[in-house]
């Protein structure tokens, strides 16, 4: 039996993560619809009040973190530009270090804008580096990932699928975890999949979980060889036997699958799946929730806790994330709120 870990969260406080990543600006402009285009058949927005920005992708992983009162340093790319200078703004306002972060004259910095009208989003504009990361700086993150790795309680790749996650790079974090025995955790990439071999943890959703099924059958030699052959998710039986694959197959200390209203499942090894009821009163909106999960479960393991223990606060705090509208990091006194009410 597995007791609420409220005594966990009193050891948040000054524990050093890095998140390394793809840095996002997000972009949200509120408004109401009265009327409809008479140039197309679409919604007009009359927008109320000025556009709200928060940090997204990796960024938004790390403003979790801060929130929750660790000491973070995020490592990734920004363009030259406007965006990058309102998240630094950012940055500093939230306490989340920036020594890790390489600009690249040349390119842009990746924006999401949101528009969103009666609670509701109407559309998503994205603005991304076409040419990706550049192999200077990429190399430049890599430099600073091994210069400074051993000074963080823990490690969180948070993999947007940009450019920042590479093979290259997780392999050497991944040695780096040996040499260390640090905690390494990866929100993933369903194309990246076979990159994460041997992570503490890896944090997908159903969906993502059941493409990297298929992705893996398709186009690994060794995915051949796995005992599930329907990517189609549909019952938690299927969910148990998915993961105990995918653990086995990546060699995972850990996976913990995200199921929406049903919940998550933590997959370890030589024990049974763990299976965790949802918390969340009402989904309002899931835009950031994974970057919740990862944030609380890896934080949760560096102040002590047991892989089953961070799992259990994750679920309550994506329980209080869903019940919000964007990207938004949780607290602690929120997550107590939240286990004191269950």
């Amino acid at each position: 039996m597995i007791n609420f870990p409220t005594h966990i969260i009193s050891c948040f406080r000054g524990k050093k993560i890095l998140v390394i990543g793809d840095i996002i600006l997000d972009q949200y402009i509120h408004g109401a619809v009265e009327r409809i285009s008479p140039e197309a058949p679409v919604p007009v927005v009359l927008q109320e009040g000025e556009a709200r920005f928060t940090p997204g992708g990796a960024a938004n992983v790390a403003n979790n973190l801060s929130s929750l009162g660790a000491r973070v340093v995020l490592s990734g790319q920004v363009g030259d530009d406007l965006e990058a200078r309102i998240l630094y703004r950012e940055f500093k306002k939230r306490c989340i270090g920036t020594a890790g972060l390489v600009k690249d004259l040349n390119g842009v910095t990746s924006l999401k804008t949101r528009i969103i009208a009666q609670h509701q989003q109407v559309v998503r504009v994205d603005r991304e580096n076409g040419s990706g990361v550049s192999l200077e700086a990429s190399q430049k993150i890599i430099a600073f990932i091994e210069k400074n790795f051993n000074k963080f309680d823990a490690i969180i790749l948070s993999d947007y699928g940009k450019g920042v996650i590479t093979k290259d790079l997780v392999r050497r974090v991944c040695a780096l975890k040996r040499r260390y025995r640090k905690i390494v955790t990866v929100d993933p990439k369903v194309e990246h999949f076979n990159y994460y071999h041997q992570a503490t943890c890896i944090t997908p959703n159903r969906k993502e979980t059941e493409n990297a099924i298929r992705n893996i059958i398709i186009t690994h030699e060794k995915g051949r060889q796995l005992k599930i052959k329907n990517d189609k998710l549909k019952t938690i039986k299927d969910v148990r036997l998915a993961g105990q694959e995918i653990l086995n197959y990546l060699n995972l200390e850990s996976l913990l699958v995200t199921l929406g209203e049903q919940g998550m499942c933590l997959f370890q090894k030589g024990q049974e799946p763990f299976l965790i009821a949802t918390k969340a009163k009402e989904v309002f909106d899931v835009t950031g929730a994974g970057d919740t999960v990862i944030s609380v479960f890896t934080l949760s393991l560096a102040a002590g806790a047991s892989k089953q223990e961070a799992a259990i606060l994750a679920n309550y705090a994506a329980g209080v994330v869903v019940g919000k509208t964007g990207a938004v990091a949780v607290t602690p006194n929120e997550i107590l709120a939240a286990m004191t009410e269950s």
